[in-house]
């Protein structure tokens, strides 16, 4: 009789009421458990002994940026644990304020134009105009997720929608930007990696009136075969990076000139990695979290 193989166990990070979010994470467990792994979901919220997990991946706590020390607080006692956590702590950190891609772009990554504010003064949102260069400018969190608080305005929009938009922000960080035609003409792209290695690609294009490409807002998702120039851009932003993370995904849209693309986001922490677009996606993040558990 053989010796049975002990299981090693992982827990999936997650939220703990999933409401109308869209996961498939699930789809990993099976080529897991093919390479040795149990796997489970544990919302971050639950008290657990984190010691009795091999691994712990930060998959889907997507209402962590309503209490984002709380969420810090969680990882830190999972780092200081024997499990090793995924992404790390420091990555996640770094990850998780917006100016992340300031240090992006000092490292030559080019991203969307971006004005950096810690508050919007009362009477002044309209200002933003001005100092974006731009008649049709979007503003969002410095922290945030799933495009809470992300608004697009132009002068009418702003005269709608600028009391709103000014008490949002009276005490909230922010980034404004030109808004990017590509994004209703063409879409935003996100193209996900595994430890380090290009894995597949999506294209999100938002449904009509509206300018967000999450697929709980109504966008339209569909896997795609990326052009050459949109890869390298890929390749250069993962090389950029302070150390290599288990998964990333970069999403990129065409620069407003025409020329090259503008780093949307890089998610590091919790992004969605759309493993049902790609038959071979669940397999390929399977290995790479049991090669890099393995290497470490």
């Amino acid at each position: 009789m053989g010796v049975q193989r002990l299981m090693k166990r992982c827990a999936f990070l997650t939220l703990s009421d999933a409401a109308d979010f869209v996961i498939d994470d699930q789809l990993a467990y099976r080529p897991l458990r093919e390479l040795g792994w149990q796997v489970e979901a544990v919302p971050w919220r639950d008290s657990r002994a984190w010691d009795s997990f091999h691994a712990v991946v930060i998959r889907s706590p997507w209402d962590y940026q309503n209490d984002p020390e709380a969420f810090l607080a969680v990882l830190e006692r999972i780092e200081n644990s024997r499990a090793q956590l995924f992404n790390s702590l420091d990555l996640v950190r770094w990850n998780l304020s917006k100016t992340y891609l300031r240090d992006l772009e000092a490292r030559g990554v080019p991203i969307i134009p971006t004005c950096w504010l810690n508050r919007v003064e009362p009477g002044r949102i309209g200002d933003l105009f001005e100092t974006v260069g731009n008649e049709q400018i979007v503003i969002k969190p410095v922290i945030g997720a799933n495009a809470d608080g992300a608004y697009r305005l132009d002068r009418g929009a702003l005269r709608r929608m600028g009391s709103e938009v000014e008490s949002y922000y009276s005490q909230r960080p922010l980034m404004a930007q030109p808004f990017v035609r590509s994004v209703l003409e063409e879409g935003e792209y996100s193209l996900f990696y595994f430890n380090g290695q290009y894995s597949h690609a999506i294209l999100k294009t938002p449904k009509d009136q509206d300018f967000r490409v999450q697929e709980e807002h109504g966008a339209d998702i569909r896997s795609v075969l990326p052009e050459e120039s949109i890869l390298n851009a890929g390749r250069s932003t993962i090389e950029a990076l302070p150390e290599p993370p288990l998964y990333a995904r970069a999403d990129y849209v065409r620069a407003n000139h025409g020329s090259g693309f503008w780093l949307v986001e890089l998610e590091l922490i919790e992004p969605s990695l759309y493993l049902r677009m790609s038959p071979s996606a669940p397999a390929r993040f399977a290995h790479a979290l049991h090669t890099r558990w393995g290497d470490l």
